[in-house]
């Protein structure tokens, strides 16, 4: 920053705004048409945006147009910039230095734009703190409204619904997040807290933005209330210090109040069905392992036309319900509206007409106001008096329950049809976002420029009759205005009324005394269309903002409306059925289905490689009380993790309220689904694999309950065969246990010892996979059975990975003299460790041992 005295009064005014932003944060500039950028901004832009950088007086300098910003602020905000728009407040003078203010900061989590958000996904900004009392957290999506708050004594009961959130930017207490990463060994909660707040944008804030006390005032100014009793909520709620931290730092970015908050609700886990962040990963419910939508549950079930339906599925994902009425509300309407085909089929055809309701008016509330939007408004209120008449065609909930919650807003529809042009400008400075006829005063004075221009079109006509020159045309320039040009070849004919204004390579430029005057008219008529169009239009923004609350609750009911009409489709195309969900302790799958892996089998890319391959169906029958631990045994590439898998994410999908990929279905109400289900290294944070896989098995065996369904692959696979072989016993057990019940579990392994345990264990049950042998080679038919694998073909399916055949001869061999406990031949490379034989032996009722 150079010396105050050696400054430009501009550059003392860009440091003055500058010096007031957080660290970190990109000023964009508004000099004139430009943004520019100075200094490490300039340099940092021109790095991430790709843009020229030059200088002026020897410091760096980078600009782009203002009317570009949506073309490289994402560009910025991806890169994980905070961005800063300092614009001019009053006209330019000749002379003056030029008001400026700032009057947005843009960050991840605070955006609004459209073209800065991603349409079908929610947009969260969260914070957290952690105290004795357990973790305290509030979310908000900016660009919709939507406001909630949690608390919880335990971490782990918050950490899933956190993580399925995707949050774009988190708020913390200065130094919390390095006392969480420095946490002792001793301190799991912590560690989870790293965890889940690595590789994610943080923004640190003093500890009193968290005051629970302060938090609640701030809270209740946002929402325009006296107390928060009516939201069902005590203003000692720990969680409002992270609340009222959000509204704080919105605020702050925004430069003014967020105007679309209108409520509070409290998330409470014991509502939900809790999905630990593990198991998310593992199940690639909302990315699959390559990190993209594509390969998900969330893409594979997600049939919405409208961007807040695939927005509000996203959310029934991260907080399953565990209420049955309203899950069985949603499976019964999604049967509703597949048996009426050809309903549904008009039904998904006028939704997809419908627009972003929540974002349009976030946008509104919050001063972005393009007149596009309003159009969206218009548009969907026109399509509401159709999605009425579908609706009285169906019996049951979707005739009585939701026309009563679309609200069609006749006297504002109307209003809107008859104000707004059909093709709407992208900014109102364009104009013509008014129909004519809607308001007499804009109607005159647009006939006076359509007047004007008539005339200008007659004095080109009539100039070209009196002069003689045939090319003569009467141009205009937002630096010149109009005039007259005329060719050089011409100059001779010009009479001598034209005055000169300008000379260009091939022609020269004319004005008459005539021309200035008419100019004037014209773009005074201009200015005043412009002024009455921008009075008109926030008319209309005030009109549509008092409907604002019938209008966001149409659009949620519009948005459930499109995915159930969504799933109905998916039901038809795949031929899914409608689960029975009760509060029983049974878990009974027939012919079920992985719901994603059988799209990819049928994807023209996949078919192509797989031949086309159907997936094979397979039952599951597993109870609190009888089979409750069901151990899968056979070959790698069997199947028997795909299978787990899809138990899991059926079960999940019966209590989202969607049909499943399966015959028949019957799901007693789960309270957790755990996984653990492959496993890689964590370097960066000194895990190994088998650590990983440790501790997400602790997750486990220290929060299921006997409502959980946990699925388990390979425990103990990253350590020494006995290690791993013992620990995976003693898992067993403890899932086993002496109680007379325990949670619903599905355990694959390849330690064949554990399949003695059904003698001794009165709730286990072994399952193999079928495995089909042919000269000495296996193909696998995907079928679970009874019984237990009696081999694990590892040699075979090394074989069909592609080990040279001396590797497979030399295996053969190894095994046949580990097998026979032939401990006398040596072995040519180091020595290997016999393998011995373990069996079991009870010794009373209540203790297996090994011999």
């Amino acid at each position: 920053m150079p010396a105050a005295k050696k400054m430009t009064p501009m550059m003392q005014q860009y440091f003055e705004v500058k010096r007031g932003l957080p660290k970190g944060t990109i000023l964009l500039f508004r000099l004139g048409d430009f943004y520019e950028m100075f200094y490490e901004d300039a340099e940092i832009a021109s790095r991430v945006c790709g843009l020229t950088l030059t200088k002026r007086q020897d410091y760096p300098m980078a600009g782009i147009p203002h009317h570009a910003t949506d073309n490289y602020v994402p560009k910025m905000l991806a890169a994980g910039h905070k961005v800063a728009i300092c614009d001019q407040a009053e006209p330019a003078k000749p002379g003056k230095l030029v008001k400026r203010a700032l009057t947005r900061i843009l960050s991840p989590g605070t955006t609004l734009a459209a073209d800065q958000l991603d349409e079908s996904r929610n947009h969260y900004l969260c914070a957290l703190i952690r105290d004795k009392r357990g973790l305290h957290a509030a979310w908000l999506d900016l660009s919709t409204g939507e406001f909630q708050l949690a608390t919880d004594p335990h971490v782990q009961n918050l950490l899933p619904v956190l993580t399925a959130l995707e949050p774009a930017e988190l708020l913390l207490i200065e130094g919390d997040f390095n006392s969480w990463r420095d946490a002792p060994h001793d301190d799991p909660d912590a560690h989870a807290l790293r965890d889940f707040c690595a590789d994610r944008l943080i923004t640190e804030l003093p500890g009193y933005h968290f005051e629970t006390a302060s938090g609640a005032r701030t809270v209740r100014d946002a929402l325009e209330v006296l107390n928060l009793e009516g939201f069902g909520l005590d203003e000692k709620h720990p969680g409002l210090g992270p609340a009222g931290a959000l509204v704080y730092y919105s605020t702050e970015n925004l430069c003014a109040k967020p105007e679309n908050l209108r409520a509070l609700q409290e998330y409470r886990s014991a509502r939900t069905l809790l999905i630990d962040p593990a198991t998310l990963r593992n199940l690639e419910i909302f990315q699959s392992s390559r990190g993209t939508r594509s390969g998900s549950l969330l893409s594979a079930i997600n049939r919405s036309t409208t961007a807040a339906g695939a927005r509000l599925l996203e959310r029934w994902l991260s907080a399953p319900e565990l209420d049955l009425a309203e899950i069985r509300r949603r499976s019964n309407t999604v049967g509703e509206l597949l048996g009426a085909p050809m309903l549904l089929g008009e039904l998904r055809e006028t939704l997809a007409h419908v627009r972003d309701i929540p974002r349009i008016l976030g946008r509104l509330q919050n001063r972005l106001r393009n007149p596009r939007e309003l159009g969206g408004v218009r548009d969907t209120l026109g399509q509401i008096p159709e999605i009425h008449r579908l609706l009285a065609e169906f019996a049951g909930s979707l005739a009585s329950g939701y026309p009563d919650r679309i609200d069609a807003l006749p006297t504002l529809c109307d209003l809107l049809q008859r104000a707004l042009a059909d093709d709407m400008p992208n900014d109102i400075a364009e104009g013509r976002a008014i129909r004519n006829g809607f308001d007499p005063e804009l109607d005159r004075i647009r006939s006076l420029t359509r007047d004007n221009k008539t005339w200008l079109s007659s004095l080109e006509s009539d100039e070209r009759t009196r002069t003689g020159i045939k090319s003569l045309k009467v141009k205009y320039t937002g630096n010149f205005g109009y005039y007259i040009e005329v060719t050089k070849s011409n100059l001779h004919l010009i009479p001598e009324n034209y005055i000169r204004r300008q000379t260009t390579v091939n022609s020269e430029r004319f004005v008459t005394d005539e021309l200035k005057q008419k100019e004037k008219e014209i773009l005074h008529a201009e200015d005043n269309a412009l002024l009455r169009e921008r009075e008109l239009f926030g008319e209309l923004i005030t009109t549509v903002l008092d409907d604002s609350i019938a209008l966001s609750k149409s659009a949620e009911a519009l948005a459930e409306l499109d995915v159930l009409a969504g799933w109905a489709v998916l039901a038809r195309e795949w031929d899914y059925h409608q689960p029975e969900i009760d509060e029983s302790d049974v878990l009974e799958i027939t012919e079920g289905r992985h719901p994603v892996v059988e799209q990819m089998l049928k994807a023209p890319d996949t078919a192509v490689i797989r031949g086309n391959q159907s997936f094979v169906p397979n039952d599951t029958l597993l109870s609190c009380t009888g089979e409750q631990l069901a151990l899968i045994t056979g070959p790698n590439m069997a199947g028997k993790s795909t299978y787990i898998r899809q138990v899991a994410l059926i079960t999940l999908l019966a209590e989202v309220g969607c049909w499943v990929p399966a015959s028949k279905c019957r799901i007693g109400l789960v309270d957790r689904i755990f996984s653990r289900v492959g496993a890689s290294d964590d370097l960066a944070r000194g895990n190994s694999t088998f650590m990983v896989e440790m501790n997400e098995t602790a997750n486990i065996l220290n929060n299921a309950t006997d409502r959980s369904l946990i699925i388990l692959d390979e425990i103990g696979r990253g350590t020494s065969t006995y290690d791993g072989l013992s620990i995976a016993w003693a898992v067993v057990e403890h899932l086993h246990s002496p109680a007379e019940r325990g949670p619903r579990t599905l355990f694959a392994t390849h330690y064949q010892e554990l399949t003695q345990l059904d003698k001794h264990l009165s709730r286990l049950r072994n399952y193999s996979v079928a495995v089909k042998e042919w000269n000495d080679d296996i193909i696998f038919v995907h079928r679970i059975q009874p019984g237990a694998a009696d081999r694990s073909y590892g040699i075979q399916v090394a074989r069909l990975a592609g080990l040279p055949a001396a590797v497979i001869d030399r295996a053969k061999s190894i095994l046949g003299k580990l097998e026979s406990d032939d401990t006398s031949v040596e072995l040519s490379a180091p020595q290997a460790r016999p393998r011995k034989k373990i069996t079991v032996k009870a010794t009373d009722d209540s203790q297996i041992n090994l011999l």
